[in-house]
């Protein structure tokens, strides 16, 4: 079963600052049959102008992905951590027990994120946070784990969920496969470039909600950069 989600039938809100679309309830958006998909909760479209960013606000509980699209954005919490994370690289914020963070564009252009939260599989953890670069040519022609619940993706950002965050690249006409486990849940969005998913065409950051498909197969159309989220139920 795949689903695909037209990037134009989002939740989302126009704070000036920022605009953002919503995959799935978030805040003041509500919908009923959009409230998660497996352990996956939250997915995020957001376009942040530049010199301006999420206040210092806490959080618990959560396992919080940021991917930066274009541009960069400045973390900065309440444990001391500070990084700059760049276009194509990631960050990862366990809120465990509560943390409290920051979230800042200081750069000259607008920046834009795709901002995913996952459900975590125990609570009251201690909170962290780390981030990885991850060029887009180690990620040419196939999926690789950016942020990973499982042991054997030693070089992906660590997750404490049954889940993976993955990234692709794939040039026009290329093929890349994905073999989604019995029972999970995976979520595919095209950051950049429309696809073919198991023959469906996904759009430019449509989202496709996917149960029960043994193996994915991605065509691209165009020159295209995806990030695939598989999850536990």
């Amino acid at each position: 079963m795949i689903e695909r989600r037209s990037f134009d039938s989002l939740g989302g809100a126009d704070h000036g600052w920022l605009k953002a679309k919503h995959h799935f309830s978030f805040s003041s958006y509500h919908d009923g049959l959009r409230m998660g998909w497996g352990a996956l909760r939250v997915w995020n479209d957001d376009s942040i102008a530049s010199n301006t960013g999420f206040p210092p606000h806490p959080h618990a509980d959560m396992e919080i992905i940021t991917y930066v699209r274009e541009g960069a954005i400045t973390h900065r919490d309440s444990l001391g951590n500070e990084g700059r994370t760049e276009a194509g690289d990631v960050q990862v914020m366990s809120a465990g027990s509560g943390i409290t963070h920051s979230e800042y564009n200081l750069e000259s252009d607008t920046t834009r994120i795709f901002q995913i939260w996952i459900i975590p599989d125990e609570r009251g953890q201690a909170p962290s946070w780390g981030a990885k670069p991850f060029p887009t040519g180690e990620r040419s022609g196939r999926f690789v784990p950016l942020a990973s619940g499982f042991k054997e993706d030693a070089d992906a950002l660590p997750l404490r969920t049954n889940a993976r965050v993955l990234g692709a690249t794939l040039k026009a006409g290329e093929t890349a496969t994905y073999a989604l486990g019995k029972r999970r849940y995976a979520y595919l969005v095209p950051a950049k470039g429309s696809v073919e998913l198991n023959g469906l065409k996904i759009n430019e950051r449509d989202g496709a909600a996917i149960l029960d498909e043994p193996v994915l197969e991605v065509k691209a159309l165009e020159d295209v950069e995806l990030v695939l989220v598989d999850t536990a139920p």
